[in-house]
């Protein structure tokens, strides 16, 4: 089975590796523009059924893959940010609260397709003024959702989760996998990754 993944991610690319998968990756096109009055979670949903589509298109006989992730706190999704002081806005707006991340994913093969949507509750601690400027000038939150990285130094602010660990860096696996078992994915597709 070829499978595709249509996402510029890396951190989405590690993770269907160290599953164990053999994939190649198609760096999709579609724009990730809100539209008014678009919940976050169906913004999502249409973002990786847009994705998965594209690459579909193209490869006909291939499963494709395609993902979106968002940070929503208060109805709001925080998006990369564009500059420092954008990521200092969504840094103090976390802190000391609960969040939400979204990962929305699609499947296709053939006429066949999937699309779910996986949410995880994230809880920042609060910070001092130098502990979110030190953060910043680590280069790590200019181009994550919401302005961290769950896997990286952003961890050390960061005091639970409450659902999937991986959907906060940007795939469900676990979730992920069910589904793909429905298209005919198993254990044996899954070679030399952390489940082999």
């Amino acid at each position: 089975m070829h499978i595709l993944l249509s996402s510029g991610s890396p951190r989405r690319k590690e993770l269907l590796e160290l599953m164990g998968l053999s994939f190649e990756v198609r760096i999709p096109t579609t724009p990730e523009v809100q539209l008014a009055g678009e919940r976050p979670s169906d913004f999502c949903a249409r973002v990786s059924e847009e994705k998965a589509r594209e690459a579909s298109r193209e490869h006909l006989d291939s499963l494709v893959i395609g993902a979106d992730t968002v940070v929503v706190q208060g109805g709001e999704i925080l998006g990369k940010p564009r500059d420092h002081d954008e990521a200092r806005r969504y840094l103090v707006q976390l802190q000391d609260s609960r969040h939400d991340v979204l990962t929305g994913y699609t499947i296709t093969y053939r006429r066949e397709s999937v699309t779910r949507v996986i949410t995880t509750a994230v809880h920042f601690r609060a910070m001092t003024d130098d502990e979110i400027s030190w953060y910043i000038a680590t280069g790590e939150p200019m181009d994550k959702a919401g302005a961290y990285a769950l896997q990286g130094a952003g961890s050390l602010f960061i005091d639970r989760i409450k659902g999937s660990y991986t959907n906060v860096i940007g795939l469900p696996v676990s979730e992920l996998y069910q589904d793909l078992k429905g298209f005919g994915l198993s254990v044996d597709h899954m070679r030399g990754g952390m489940f082999a």
